[in-house]
């Protein structure tokens, strides 16, 4: 797993929440403004695989799945 996926798994448990918005998990991106593409690619495919989802309106959270492996099970 890749150094942005993890961070992008890893902010929920920074900012201590069940559900973030897209704006703070490009936080994992910094202000580069390819590297916060990356993270909403990652966000996308994230989805796809079951580890996030998607509640509407720019919001995600992780799945039993998304948490599991966020804590490196």
């Amino acid at each position: 797993m890749d150094e942005f996926t993890r961070e992008v798994l890893g902010s929920f448990a920074v900012w201590k929440k069940d559900t973030l918005d897209l704006h703070t998990l490009f936080e994992a991106g910094g202000n580069d403004p390819e590297a916060r593409t990356r993270v909403f690619d990652i966000v996308e495919r994230l989805v796809k695989e079951g580890l996030l989802e998607e509640l509407g309106n720019d919001f995600y959270s992780l799945t039993e799945k998304g948490k599991q492996v966020a804590a490196g099970r």
